[in-house]
């Protein structure tokens, strides 16, 4: 069998993690609009701004690295 299209894999993998990332903000929200305590609505807050801080940074980062280098 072939190898894939490594511009596939990676466009996946990119998908991937926005992906993994707006799934933590939805748990987030769940989190903060039904948490009984405010430990609970400050734990999904966080979840919150950590999932949007990962769908920023992470994709950004995976497609820097895998940038072609310069002649």
């Amino acid at each position: 069998m072939a190898n894939p299209d490594p511009a596939k894999t990676r466009w996946f993998y990119l998908t991937l993690a926005r992906l993994a990332g707006s799934g933590g903000a939805v748990l987030g929200v769940l989190l903060l609009a039904r948490g009984e305590t405010t430990w609970h609505k400050l734990l999904g807050g966080a979840i919150i701004v950590s999932a949007f801080a990962m769908m920023a940074i992470v994709p950004r980062s995976l497609a820097r690295r895998w940038r072609t280098p310069p002649q």
